[in-house]
């Protein structure tokens, strides 16, 4: 059981939650232990794709951080809140509604390298604390500004054409959806808040292979979790499989570097066969191990 488990995360769930429902599923199916981690965090409030690493892939969990991510999320003009989402109390209001002319107009003003300041209520750290245990408490918080890259950025097929506005965007490590919603909304000369989130990409993971929560309970009674879960090479669809021999493999499990190698220059996932043996880095010529893992008596299945 080493791979990845997708999650349909459901409202009001938060992600460590999930992480122990997978636990729970395969302590019922009898599977042993393993350790079992989440692939980036999904607030309550927002539903969708939350990729769940368990056993060795919990050492490649990092690597989804620094990932790219998909939203679909509904902005409602007229009201904004505290927290840029419903949960919050309304802060400031407008009459003003958007047309879908001037959201055309100001979308590809959002596209593309941003600054963006994140909310108030993040888990940002300010001083040593938590920026959302500062403002719970009152106190004004103020974080700078980040980088981000908004890769796509538009308004979602599904949207009803109503006083709300539902959009979709691709986006880097490290954007807000809430203060991206904030600064739409005050671009079209209103306010808003974030009343809808659902991920529906976290790197490599879409919605095609998520199953719910009560499929995953049902599949560990039934003990059929090997069915849903994807191999450690899901994660790393973005990088190239580097093949070894046994010698190099046993070179490598060893921390050795290889030297020598005719291969392109960057990350490769590298394989005896079909065992995983290690995240490599290749750099003119010699590889080196970045993360290794530890199945060498098993194969993994793919």
């Amino acid at each position: 059981m080493h791979g990845w488990i997708i999650i349909d995360k459901p409202l009001g769930l938060g992600s460590t939650q999930a992480v122990s429902a997978v636990k729970r599923a395969l302590r019922t199916g009898g599977y042993g232990k393993f350790k079992v981690g989440h692939g980036g965090t999904l607030d309550p409030l927002a539903t969708g794709v939350l990729p769940i690493a368990v056993g060795e892939a919990t050492k490649l969990a990092g690597r989804l951080l620094d990932g790219d991510k998909v939203y679909a999320f509904t902005i409602r003009f007229g009201e904004q809140t505290d927290t840029l989402d419903r949960e919050g109390k309304v802060i400031a209001t407008s009459p003003v509604r958007a047309t879908m002319a001037a959201v055309a107009a100001v979308l590809p003003r959002f596209t593309g390298p941003i600054d963006q300041v994140p909310p108030a209520y993040s888990a940002l750290k300010v001083d040593g604390e938590r920026a959302y245990d500062l403002a719970r408490a009152g106190e004004t918080v103020e974080l700078k500004s980040r980088a981000v890259t908004i890769h796509d950025l538009r308004v979602s097929p599904d949207d009803p054409m109503g006083d709300d506005l539902t959009l979709v965007a691709h986006v880097s490590k490290g954007t807000y959806i809430r203060s991206l919603a904030r600064d739409i909304a005050l671009a079209l000369g209103t306010v808003g808040h974030v009343v809808m989130l659902r991920r529906i990409r976290a790197g490599p993971f879409g919605l095609e292979p998520a199953i719910t929560l009560d499929k995953l309970a049902e599949l560990g009674q039934s003990r059929a979790l090997e069915g849903i879960l994807l191999p450690l090479r899901a994660g790393l669809d973005d990088i190239p499989a580097f093949p070894l021999t046994p010698d190099q493999a046993g070179a490598l499990r060893q921390g050795r570097v290889l030297a020598g190698i005719a291969a392109t220059d960057g990350a490769a996932f590298a394989m005896l066969d079909d065992v995983p043996v290690a995240l490599v880095d290749v750099t003119a010529g010699e590889v080196r191990v970045v993360r290794g893992f530890n199945l060498t008596m098993s194969k993994e299945e793919s």
